[in-house]
């Protein structure tokens, strides 16, 4: 894996197949892969056998690389949420039920799940993207009323070839919220990648698609 200045728009090639992750928009490419590789901490893409033969001390390199890029990153998105939003309406919508949103059908659902995602928020941003909320249920658990999601994406995000980390950093955020028992994704999603990037996401994707 090849790591390249921050300051001058890193961008990330795994597996000499640079096309997972466009030169276009290289924070938002980057900052959805770096959501990915936070939840798979040990998963990188493949680099023929390196991995099997490294020292120790490549292992500890790569940890800081990824560990000083991941926290560039959060700062750069952060930013890039605060300037783009409101964060008295941010605050708002966090305070809202889902399940009462899902159940009353509001207009807030949406804008509320997007108020709960983290940096991943900014890529969907940078894409002109957003959520769309396919289908929803409401499920009786042990602990009370919890809200089930099914996901679609809008915007130029649904041809990013970085959406398959895009799924996973909303997965991961969504199911943050106490009220959220589980997050699956609109099988239609599939259509829109490469083989690559199907094949990139079916086996490291860490999402379920219905």
């Amino acid at each position: 894996m090849q790591v390249y200045d921050f300051h001058q728009g890193i961008w990330l090639i795994g597996h000499g197949r640079h096309e997972l992750f466009p030169e276009s928009n290289p924070f938002e490419c980057l900052l959805v892969f770096l959501v990915t590789l936070k939840s798979h901490h040990r998963l990188v893409l493949s680099v023929g056998d390196l991995r099997d033969t490294r020292e120790p001390a490549s292992d500890l390199l790569e940890e800081a690389y990824r560990a000083q890029i991941e926290e560039a990153v959060r700062r750069e998105s952060e930013r890039r949420i605060q300037e783009s939003h409101d964060p008295d309406e941010i605050a708002r919508l966090e305070a809202l039920s889902l399940v009462s949103l899902s159940k009353s059908e509001s207009p807030d659902l949406v804008p509320a799940l997007m108020a709960r995602l983290g940096p991943v928020r900014a890529a969907l941003d940078g894409h002109g993207g957003g959520l769309v909320v396919h289908d929803s249920s409401i499920e009786s658990t042990t602990v009370g009323e919890r809200l089930s999601l099914i996901i679609d994406l809008d915007g130029a995000c649904v041809s990013c070839g970085a959406a398959p980390g895009t799924l996973k950093g909303i997965q991961d955020d969504l199911l943050m919220d106490p009220e959220v028992v589980e997050v699956r994704f609109n099988s239609g999603m599939l259509e829109w990648f490469d083989d690559l990037q199907r094949e990139f996401v079916l086996k490291h994707g860490g999402v379920t698609f219905v």
